[in-house]
Formats: C-alpha cells, structure tokens, sequence
C-alpha cells in the first residue's frame, strides 16, 4: 500500500501526541511522588518533572516519530528542550492573561485557560517547533522539513505549504 502526504502527516501528528501524551504521565506521575512521599518544594518537584517529561518527549519522538531524521549531539535536545519551555510559557502567560488581566479567578476559568486553551496553543507551537526546529533533515538551516513517508524513504515537503 502507497502512503499519501495524508498519511503520513497523520502518522506524524499520532507519533508527536504519542510521546507527548507519554511525557504528561511521566511529568504527573513524577511530580505527584516528589510533592508527596518524596517531600520536595513545588517548584523544585515541578521543574524535575517538567525535565523528566521533555526528556522522555524528545526520546519518543527521537526514536519514534522522527527516527529517520537521525538527530546527533545535544543541540538537538537543547532546541527541544527551548521549545517546551516556550509552550509551558504560553501555558503560563493564558493563565495570566485570564486569571489577571481579565478578571476571570474561578479555579475553573484558571483550568480553562491554562490547561484547555492554554494546552492547546502550547501544543501547536511544540508540534511546530519540534518537526521545523529539532527534527529537521538536511544541513544546517537550509534543510526542508515534513512528514515522513515510505515511498519516498525519506521526509519530504512541509506540510504547511
């Protein structure tokens, strides 16, 4: 059977939430054990799972959904690492946005904007971030991105345009 583009970037899009939806249980598990029978501080028990999590993200999608890109180094996981920062950034700055800026203080307006709208748009930017910054073929800054297929044994043009 011949993969289309469709496939494969439904491949893509299935691998990415895979690792991703892997990496949140890893993050919540971890912290759950570090706030409670680990006893640490919330912001420490955060930022150690918040790591665990990217770590265990980068390898799902380093083996997995991106494995024919063959990532080498650290600055691959350093990028990766950036750009879920910048997700748990967007994540924090919704929250801020409605819980400050428009009023909206219910726990229930908070969990809507951080973790439902907020998580929405943090996704996005890490889906975009890891298949055109982290996971990119060729040499340096001129290499295309896209969606792994079988056809063409290799990624092939970006699915955005």
């Amino acid at each position: 059977m011949v993969d289309g583009p469709r496939a494969g970037a439904r491949r893509e899009l299935l691998g990415f939430a895979s690792a991703g939806l892997l990496a949140y249980a890893v993050d919540l598990g971890l912290f759950v054990w570090l706030r409670g029978p680990a006893g640490l501080d919330p912001l420490t028990a955060k930022a150690l799972s918040f790591v665990a999590g990217c770590s265990v993200a980068y390898a799902g999608n380093a083996l997995g959904t991106y494995r024919h890109t063959r990532p080498r180094g650290l600055r691959p996981y350093a990028v990766f690492f950036a750009v879920n920062a910048a997700g748990a950034a967007v994540q924090l700055l919704c929250l801020a946005v409605s819980h400050y800026g428009l009023g909206l203080t219910s726990q229930r307006a908070d969990t809507v904007s951080g973790a439902g709208i907020g998580m929405v748009l943090a996704t996005i930017l890490r889906f975009w971030g890891t298949r055109t910054l982290v996971f990119r073929t060729g040499a340096g800054t001129g290499g295309t991105t896209g969606s792994w297929t079988r056809t063409s044994g290799g990624r092939v043009g970006s699915w955005t345009g």
